[in-house]
């Protein structure tokens, strides 16, 4: 059953995606070689804690850290350390929050410093995917539309969408009903109706779809080791437009802060 939220609990979804948003803003412009991931976290955590809100990643099924920092091959779940960023690395940035005890939940991926040719159109390429994928979600298509245009996008471009991770449905739980693959499964799925809350985030990688998962559990990286990027929106289902719920003026679209 996937809920159908009130105008109130929507308000409450939205005020934990603002946070979120607000982060991920503050993240891509300290976002330059020599940053470590760890400084990334310390501070999105004190921002997160500051505005109100708890940090929705930290301790989730064990998961160390307040956000997912993904260099490069790594596509998503990097926990951040001492490592250092570097010059022309491509860095993806999941952060989720719990406010008033509603989740937001958004992703993007920044340049550091100077990236190449194929690494910028990859981020284009996903960060237009996932644009489209909320095209997709009004009141009346079916959930197989957000996933069809999302994989249409990836691959007239020559790249691969990752298919062991997926989107999901927010609100009083981080990861809800229904599951929201970035392919076309055959299965057109639930009507989507105006109320529910959705997590779009395709994942797309330059190479083969396939992931491993590193020894510490959780970083899923390419299996041809060639660069991934991942963005992300909460989007409330209107009646003829989606709601993105994940957007400030400081986080529009993911190449506005690049």
């Amino acid at each position: 059953m996937i809920p159908l939220r009130s105008e109130e609990e929507i308000a409450s979804i939205r005020q934990a995606d603002q946070i979120v948003a607000d982060v991920l803003a503050t993240l891509a412009e300290m976002m330059e070689p020599g940053r470590t991931t760890a400084e990334l976290d310390q501070v999105a955590e004190t921002m997160i804690r500051d505005a109100g809100g708890a940090p929705a990643f930290l301790g989730y099924r064990g998961f160390p850290a307040t956000i997912c920092i993904s260099i490069d091959d790594e596509i998503v779940h990097g926990i951040p350390g001492a490592r250092p960023i570097q010059d022309g690395s491509i860095v993806s940035v999941d952060v989720g929050v719990c406010w008033d005890g509603y989740f937001g939940d958004a992703a993007l991926t920044v340049p550091c410093g100077a990236v190449d040719a194929e690494r910028r159109r990859l981020m284009v390429t996903t960060d237009r995917a996932l644009a489209r994928g909320i095209a997709a979600a009004c009141a009346g298509n079916y959930l197989v539309d957000i996933s069809r245009a999302v994989e249409q996008t990836c691959v007239a471009e020559g790249f691969s969408v990752v298919r062991c991770f997926v989107g999901h449905g927010i609100g009083k739980r981080l990861h809800e009903e229904p599951q929201i693959p970035n392919f076309d499964t055959g299965n057109k799925g639930p009507l989507l109706r105006a109320g529910m809350v959705l997590a779009i985030e395709p994942m797309v990688n330059v190479g083969v779809p396939d992931v491993r998962v590193r020894d510490d559990g959780w970083t899923a990286v390419t299996a041809d080791g060639r660069p991934s990027a991942h963005f992300e929106h909460s989007v409330v289902v209107r009646e003829h437009a989606a709601e993105i719920l994940s957007l400030t003026p400081r986080r529009r679209w993911g190449q506005d802060l690049g």
